[in-house]
């Protein structure tokens, strides 16, 4: 099998021109792959990799369903197989997008799949519940974005190429397990590393998909943005008018004349209107730029990328906001979040993990909720030497025999195909690297509260154990 990462991608699609805006985003020329790279090394932090490392895409093109499944027919007979495909939802000749990724996952059930769509032909709940494949499947909504589309390609790319990296290494290790017992243990190191690999697929995964979100909420204060302006540059225009007419007044040998143009103008104008909804578009606009600031400041906080490795004194309730705002997206359709803070000192902590921690939290919450919209409650507080937080939740709640297992990796109360079962045991291992305590209760209807508990110095745990549960 070839040895390099697979950046094979198949767009299936009806639309000529969306094969050319595809190409464009993805096989650019190298002089804009750079750009992009400096614009991202710009937002997220980190260098930009050296032109000789970038690995460009191989797009192929099908215009209908059954070409695209001839394509990945002939593409998995050469041993070449595809990383991920982007569908088209409708197509009106031949099959739609459902019955096409039905078709395709027969042939390549690895295959990661984005669904293009603008229209509602199937609810998201309809589609995850035919396809059966929440772990292989993401959304993309026209017209698209091209970061949206980019980061998409590069994460699938990446979790495919991890996914089937494991999937290799995991059959080696079991034929090893049979041929020599005397290496156990050291397959069972390599077993960690697999795991630890498919925990950073499953983060890359999550991200893509906030980054799609976070591109939501800017463009709708960049769009009134736009439109405000423009009213604005309309209403300089009809004042220039006005100031041209004054200074002819000041020139005109005929005062009368012009004093009758002007009222003509004042009249037309409405100058009145203009004095009310000018200072109304700036401050709207105003407001707009601050809610991209703090998208952008949010996303920033949330990553730390810079110190990403670093303990450092961080504000527990401060990364808390950020991450529902890099979230919002993902809670507004299921839940209104209540929150009931106390005062908390500075804590000595990942700051980037311990946002990571929350967002599963915060996230598992919101997919625990019904057809009903739900509540999620924050809280925090002191315990001594020690901070509290407490995401609880009124969705369905987690049955007796299953709470025992929920920080177990890979085990899942959602339906087949609706979860990889990581979140939580990532967060696990995040609290317990700072030698707190995570714990959850729960009821059958009523809902679940999980509770993390953190000390505020590291160098004074040893003094104040916890518990392992």
């Amino acid at each position: 099998m070839n040895q390099l990462p697979n950046r094979r991608i198949l767009l299936i699609d009806d639309t000529p021109s969306i094969h050319e805006d595809f190409r464009k985003i993805l096989t650019p020329p190298v002089e804009q792959n750079l750009e992009l790279d400096e614009m991202e090394a710009a937002l997220f932090g980190g260098t930009v990799k050296p032109q000789a490392q970038v690995q460009a895409f191989e797009l192929d093109s099908a215009y209908g369903g059954q070409e695209g499944l001839q394509r990945l027919c002939a593409a998995m007979e050469q041993d070449r197989p595809y990383a991920l495909a982007f569908v088209d939802m409708r197509m009106p000749q031949g099959w739609d997008g459902a019955q096409t990724i039905e078709e395709l996952w027969k042939v390549d059930p690895d295959l990661q799949v984005v669904v293009c769509t603008a229209y509602s032909d199937y609810s998201w709940e309809e589609l995850l519940f035919r396809l059966q494949a929440h772990d292989r499947l993401l959304i993309l909504k026209k017209p698209f974005d091209n970061i949206e589309v980019q980061q998409m390609a590069n994460t699938l790319a990446a979790k495919w190429e991890m996914a089937r990296r494991a999937s290799l290494q995991t059959s080696h290790l079991e034929q090893l397990v049979e041929q020599r017992s005397h290496a156990l243990q050291l397959e069972i190191d390599e077993r960690k590393q697999l795991e630890s690999q498919l925990v950073q697929s499953e983060k890359l995964a999550s991200l893509g998909q906030l980054a799609a979100g976070v591109a939501h909420e800017i463009n709708n204060p960049v769009g009134f943005i736009s439109s405000n302006l423009g009213t604005l540059d309309g209403y300089f225009k009809q004042l220039q008018q006005m100031f041209d007419a004054y200074q002819q007044a000041e020139e005109a040998l005929a005062p009368g004349e012009c004093l009758e143009h002007l009222q003509t103008l004042r009249k037309g104008m409405d100058l009145e209107f203009l004095k009310e909804d000018i200072p109304i578009l700036i401050r709207e606009t105003k407001e707009g730029i601050g809610r991209v600031a703090q998208i952008v400041k949010d996303l920033k906080d949330f990553s730390r990328v810079d110190n990403d490795d670093k303990w450092q004194w961080a504000n527990l309730q401060q990364g808390i906001d950020s991450t529902l705002n890099i979230v919002a997206s993902e809670l507004k359709y299921k839940a209104d979040v209540v929150k009931r803070y106390q005062p908390l000192p500075d804590i000595e902590c990942l700051a980037s993990q311990i946002n990571q921690v929350v967002m599963n939290l915060v996230i598992n919450a919101a997919q625990a909720m019904g057809p009903e919209r739900g509540t999620i409650t924050i809280s925090n507080g002191t315990e001594g030497d020690r901070v509290w937080l407490e995401v609880a939740d009124n969705g369905c709640g987690i049955a007796p025999e299953s709470v025992q297992k929920i920080f177990d990796p890979f085990f899942t109360t959602k339906p087949v195909g609706e979860g990889t079962g990581l979140g939580l045991s990532l967060s696990y291992g995040i609290v317990k690297k700072h030698h707190g305590d995570i714990s959850v209760t729960s009821e059958v209807g009523k809902g679940t509260t999980f509770r993390v508990i953190l000390p505020i110095r590291q160098t004074a745990v040893e003094q104040y154990p916890l518990s392992t549960s």
